[in-house]
């Protein structure tokens, strides 16, 4: 028995809405199966195990002494070097171990990113349709997400000329995401260097999420050249997942790239809020940035296709218009105009067994769309989506 007294929690916390993937998994419980099998295109998953390879040297890791110990804040020395000559390779650039840490997944980056650059009363430029756990995570921090619209008929990728405007002495950083999340559009090069061009002449930073950057489309073997000269230090901080690269989104592996000096303000936060990153898989890492470079492009090979099979599948239903796809996700339009994404997402999830993520939940704007996360199951299923999807009413 309680008394009725419940004390004040902060409020920035209290007025941020609950996790919304909970919300639409709890729909699936309505449907009766009637069109076979659930379709879960709901949250980004692997929808391949780990390498075997590298669930052996976890298993050794998480059976040891060792294994079970604090490591360094701001990760392991083996996987930081490790990684740095990888970015180093890739971006042919000259990044350092210390220019990195090791973080509990991306989510933990960009906050711990967020925390370093913004306090409470400022504002970050945050691309719509926008990522919601961003959004999430700077109202619950103050921040203010100042909406970077960025349009349909572009391909949904964001324009310099859009976001100057929104630059005020409030404005501490923008953030890009590519390829993207919701919306799986894969920025141009060009477009990214424009986006660390302004930020250099704006004196703010450029925060780039490459979560889903070994799902690059075929050929595209890097998202920009910003590394290439060292100006990169001034001005961005990158923002990756191991987690998805390697199908090891439970053990939460993420990193954080920018300048030795911000890498050393930032293990201030990590000290703070993670002490030291998961322990067994930074110690498989090491072997798998280089062991597993083909077993990732195979996996790359896979996503791509899976998008390809996607696009086969709706081309029977036209009205479902697919306006951008591209590594896990797609981002679709449906064909009920006044119905809410909820509504229509709802409706799918319950009575045709499909369940993926309203538009809405990503920010403003967002009612006439739906993300699809196809990387989440093999060809053979998606192709079951045009009959799924076939004359749904509402």
């Amino acid at each position: 028995m309680t008394s009725g007294f419940s004390a004040p929690i902060n409020a920035l916390v209290a007025d941020v809405g609950s996790p919304p993937i909970p919300e639409a998994q709890s729909w699936t419980k309505r449907y009766d199966g009637a069109y076979g099998p659930l379709i879960n295109l709901s949250q980004a998953v692997p929808g391949n195990a780990p390498h075997p390879g590298m669930l052996e040297r976890m298993a050794a890791t998480a059976g040891s002494a060792a294994g079970s110990q604090y490591g360094p804040i701001n990760g392991d020395g083996d996987l930081r070097q490790a990684y740095a000559a990888d970015l180093s390779r890739l971006y042919e650039g000259r990044i350092a171990p210390e220019d990195t840490a090791m973080t509990a997944g991306c989510n933990l980056a960009f906050f711990a990113a967020m925390m370093l650059l913004a306090h409470r009363g400022e504002a970050v430029l945050l691309p719509t349709p926008w990522y919601f756990n961003h959004q999430m995570s700077l109202d619950m921090l103050g921040i203010e997400p100042r909406p970077l619209p960025c349009r349909a008929e572009a391909g949904f990728v964001p324009r310099v000329e859009d976001a100057e405007p929104l630059i005020d002495a409030k404005v501490r950083a923008i953030v890009l995401v590519t390829p993207n999340n919701p919306t799986g559009a894969v920025y141009p090069a060009h477009v990214i260097e424009s986006f660390a061009e302004l930020c250099r002449r704006r004196k703010i930073y450029l925060v780039i999420d490459e979560t889903y950057r070994d799902f690059l489309p075929n050929g595209m073997n890097r998202a920009h050249g910003l590394f290439t000269s060292d100006e990169w230090r001034d001005t961005v901080i990158q923002l990756y997942s191991f987690s998805k690269s390697y199908a090891i989104p439970g053990h939460r592996m993420g990193a954080i790239t920018a300048d030795a000096d911000l890498i050393e303000h930032v293990a201030k936060i990590l000290d703070c809020i993670q002490i030291c990153a998961p322990r067994t898989a930074q110690a498989a890492l090491p072997w798998a940035i280089d062991g597993l470079r083909d077993w990732r492009e195979e996996n790359r090979a896979e996503i791509n296709k899976r998008a390809r099979v996607f696009r086969e599948a709706l081309a029977p239903l036209p009205e479902w218009r697919i306006e951008s796809v591209g590594a896990y996700f797609a981002y679709l339009r449906h064909p009920f105009p006044g119905k809410t994404a909820q509504a229509v997402a709802e409706k799918l999830a319950t009575e045709r067994g499909v369940l993926c993520l309203p538009g809405s939940y990503f920010g403003p704007g967002q009612e006439g769309h739906l993300r699809v996360a196809i990387a989440n199951v093999g060809a053979d299923i998606l192709v079951g989506l045009t009959e799924r999807l076939r004359g749904l009413a509402l």
